[in-house]
């Protein structure tokens, strides 16, 4: 770790060294090799929080599995545009990845990503009508061509023996599935992007440095930070600040007073998973097997059994099991709510609350639960699953994000945004999944929103070198996809 230099008017500060923070600082020094950038993390190491292995489900979301990407609304059509637009932002992702692996920045790429088949699993008549259209209407599209569906009992029990075995022999099931799924450690990941920064001129990256506040002075921004070992103070100035603090972001945005980030609420939501370690039962599934959401609770519920691959060694995970609590980060304060709370905000904070009641009961419910209760819920996905073989993994938090919507209304927001100031001198990072796995595409959108003469300037030549195809093409061009998608994959050892 690099002594943080405070004399100088830095270009950027990144706060938080988290997988967006790494990506974003990784970006811009590939655009700007002269860059001037400081990242400042409270943790004593990068990843230590969301992006960690264990603390997120590692799928490389792209859409191929992921069934609330494309809701089932009884009696109207399969929604895809989620699921194409999200294949198109990984695929730029992969981009990225791959070019830090062939210019040597990265070597095995096997220590953050391996391929696992993507696939997805219901059950009874409708539901597998559905699975059949969403299947159908997919595979048009280049991203999904080498999807393959099933309704017969043998092949589903060939593809995941452990979610097809032990079901009544008539059980109406489905399941679609993608071999060139991924598994990611975005843990690992990340730490190769900040190893990669470190080594770069220019560059400090300070841990265990809590930021205290952000003030405009001027034209640049003034970060103050404390160090939470030596109690050293300091204060940075900077043309530009990016807030990827995962759940602390939205405290901080508060923080820099911008107009932007008036009104907006966290709705913190923790995760715990079953765990499975045992090489018997592991080795018999090789799959990331993704459900439908709970009827009539949001999205972020739905089950899902993983491979995962962290330090060469294979587990399973299944849930995600939601839990309730007041902190914004696994290692935060459960004051972390009430500090959150502003004249702006409190109206919103307390509308969703009150429309949201059964939402809050079920996170209770579910904090609460005994190992019984959680094996009952992998039970149908797994029947023959047996608690001895299994124990609780607690997961990150996820902040959700509290807004109102374009008619005034107060709602709750899954999904990340990303907020910026009117002068495009501060943005902040806000929600959860799929951002990880999108953050290239996230981050480059960001780039281009604040640094807009750059990018058509000094940098655009660089950025089409780097990715030979962004979102809107990989949409529609089966030829320019399958290209990019072709090199990624040799690139990343993936075939």
């Amino acid at each position: 770790m690099k002594n943080i230099s405070t004399n100088e008017v830095k270009d950027a500060v990144l706060i938080g060294a988290g997988i967006v923070s790494a990506t974003l600082g990784a970006l811009l020094k590939e655009f700007n090799p002269d860059i001037k950038m400081a990242i400042l993390e409270v943790r004593n190491t990068g990843a230590e929080e969301s992006s960690s292995a264990w603390n997120n489900a590692g799928t490389g979301h792209a859409g191929l599995c992921e069934l609330n990407y494309t809701p089932f609304i009884p009696g109207q059509q399969v929604n895809l545009k989620k699921a194409i637009f999200t294949n198109a932002q990984f695929e730029v992702s992969r981009s990225f990845w791959s070019h830090l692996v062939a210019n040597g920045a990265f070597k095995t790429p096997t220590d953050f990503i391996n391929p696992v088949p993507h696939m997805s699993f219901v059950q009874g008549e409708a539901n597998v009508a559905f699975l059949k259209e969403r299947f159908e209407k997919l595979k048009q599209h280049p991203g999904f061509s080498k999807m393959s569906f099933s309704d017969d009992n043998q092949q589903i029990q060939d593809w995941a023996p452990l979610v097809a075995k032990g079901r009544p022999a008539r059980e109406k099931m489905a399941l679609t599935r993608v071999e060139g799924g991924t598994d990611v450690s975005f843990g690992a990941l990340t730490r190769k992007l900040l190893s990669h920064l470190e080594e770069q001129q220019n560059i400090d990256v300070g841990y265990c440095e809590r930021v205290e506040d952000i003030k405009r002075i001027g034209d640049v921004w003034e970060v103050k930070s404390k160090n939470i070992i030596t109690g050293e103070e300091k204060s940075i100035r900077s043309r530009f600040v990016f807030i990827g603090a995962g759940g602390a972001a939205l405290l901080l945005l508060q923080k820099s007073g911008i107009p932007e980030g008036r009104g907006i609420g966290g709705f913190p939501v923790s995760g715990q998973w079953l765990r499975c370690d045992s090489p018997d039962i592991v080795e018999q599934h090789h799959a990331k097997v993704y459900g439908l959401s709970t009827e009539g609770l949001p999205t972020v519920v739905a089950p899902h059994l993983d491979t995962r691959i962290i330090d060469g060694k294979k587990s399973l995970l299944f849930g995600p099991y939601a839990g309730f609590t007041t902190k914004f980060l696994k290692k935060g304060s459960y004051f972390d709510v009430l500090s959150s709370i502003r004249l702006d905000n409190i109206e919103s904070l307390v509308s969703v609350g009150i429309h949201n009641l059964d939402f809050i009961r079920y996170l209770i419910d579910q904090s609460t639960q005994t190992m019984g209760k959680r094996m009952a819920a992998l039970h149908r996905f797994y029947p023959l699953a047996k608690e001895g073989d299994w124990k609780r993994q607690i997961a990150g938090q996820r902040v959700q994000i509290i807004k109102r919507d374009q008619y005034g209304r107060s709602i709750l927001q899954m999904g990340t945004e990303v907020i910026t100031s009117s002068d495009k001198s501060l943005a902040a990072l806000l929600g959860a999944s799929p951002g990880a796995s999108v953050s290239v595409s996230v981050m480059l959108n960001l780039i281009e929103n604040c640094f807009p003469e750059q990018v058509k300037g000094a940098w655009a030549e660089k950025i089409k070198k780097i990715f030979p195809a962004r979102e809107a093409e990989l949409q529609t061009d089966a030829a320019l996809y399958n290209k990019v998608h072709d090199f990624a994959n040799k690139v990343l050892q993936l075939t």
